[in-house]
């Protein structure tokens, strides 16, 4: 029987994909509960979600870390963004997670050594299919529709060091119907993306993943 993980999801957003594993994981059909958020925006709607599950909060808010470390050479310099992800996993580990969920999180975030293959990330396509840079949410499906793909789907995978690169663990596919519009197409990848995710961590409580090099193998 798979051991229930502690779960940390980082959120910029409106929650949804918090919202769902909070949902499952209280009607037993999540292996792990989410133990703690880490939110990049005070405002965002996701932190009222997760309060009102009983779930603590920590907001690292990227902005105020910019204006914190810059200098009078450089704007924006390199250890203002060192500073953001240092402060966001102090917040992370202060919840002492077995692995961390990436639900609608909208920065670029080094992994370090102890996470390594223990951030999972959520994509609304085919991996390596429309991921990269500014490559999120409602972009997604407009650039699916436009290149007149049909097939679209979601992609759990490990987070890496850059955008949408990491090892892919779960993926599953949805049609593109012929009048599609973006928001037609988004809630039908998110339907997806409502099973993926936590098929993921299911196999991942079970032990059932190993990464190998750029694969990642399930046993059993």
């Amino acid at each position: 029987m798979a051991r229930p993980l502690r779960l940390v999801a980082l959120i910029s957003g409106g929650g949804t994909t918090l919202q769902n594993l909070l949902d499952r994981s209280a009607t037993g059909q999540l292996a792990g509960a989410v133990v703690g958020v880490v939110s990049s925006r005070a405002a965002a709607y996701g932190v009222e979600r997760a309060r009102r599950a009983g779930v603590p909060v920590a907001v690292v808010e990227r902005a105020n870390r910019d204006r914190e470390g810059a200098g009078v050479s450089s704007p924006t310099p390199a250890p203002s963004r060192s500073r953001f992800a240092e402060d966001v996993w102090a917040a992370v580990r202060g919840f002492a997670p077995d692995l961390v969920c990436l639900a609608g999180w909208l920065h670029l975030l080094p992994i370090p050594d102890d996470f390594r293959h223990r951030v999972l990330n959520i994509h609304p396509s085919l991996l390596p299919a429309f991921g990269g840079k500014g490559m999120y949410g409602r972009h997604v499906h407009e650039a699916v529709l436009a290149y007149g793909a049909k097939v679209s789907g979601c992609t759990v995978h490990f987070a890496d060091d850059t955008y949408d690169t990491g090892p892919v663990v779960v993926q599953r596919c949805v049609p593109v119907g012929a009048g599609d519009d973006a928001d037609a197409l988004a809630a039908r990848v998110f339907g997806a993306e409502c099973e993926a995710y936590p098929e993921a961590i299911g196999l991942i409580a079970a032990g059932r993943v190993r990464v190998d090099g750029r694969r990642v193998v399930i046993s059993g």
